[in-house]
């Protein structure tokens, strides 16, 4: 069983909740997803492993039995080509759970007109490995679901 942990703080509100289809459907993969609170935060990583891709927005970390965890900073956020988010480690890293990953505010997201709102998906998985996935106020750090 794998723990993922919450990469922000905020409300947890589940993978239907995102306004792009491809992340609501659980097309990309089974998941949660948060609303941040506002102001400058660091994401931090979800698991123990390595930095198997690495983008402004977005991460996945291949955690214990080489699963992926995407962490995706707001959507469509590949549009603002790295502007407002800062890379705190470098691709190939092993890092472990907890450790800064991206420095950002959603904040200056929504003021781009876009949504802050974090999937945080179990990459290459079935719709019924995810269990136990958080409700409510979240805080960084704290258990978000496991992967079966």
């Amino acid at each position: 069983m794998l723990s993922v942990l919450s990469p922000v703080s905020g409300t947890a509100v589940g993978l239907s909740e995102i306004p792009d289809p491809v992340f609501a459907q659980g097309m990309v993969g089974p998941g949660t997803a948060i609303r941040p609170r506002d102001g400058l935060q660091e994401a931090v990583a979800p698991v123990t492993g390595k930095v198997a891709k690495l983008h402004a927005h977005a991460f996945v970390l291949l955690g214990e039995g080489g699963r992926g965890v995407l962490v995706h900073l707001g959507i469509d956020t590949v549009k603002l080509d790295g502007a407002g988010f800062d890379k705190l480690v470098e691709e190939g890293a092993e890092i472990e759970a907890g450790r800064p990953m991206i420095r950002w505010n959603p904040a200056d997201v929504t003021a781009r007109g876009l949504s802050p709102i974090v999937p945080i998906v179990a990459l290459d998985a079935d719709g019924d490995v995810i269990s136990r996935a958080g409700t409510g106020e979240i805080e960084q750090g704290d258990l978000l679901f496991q992967w079966a």
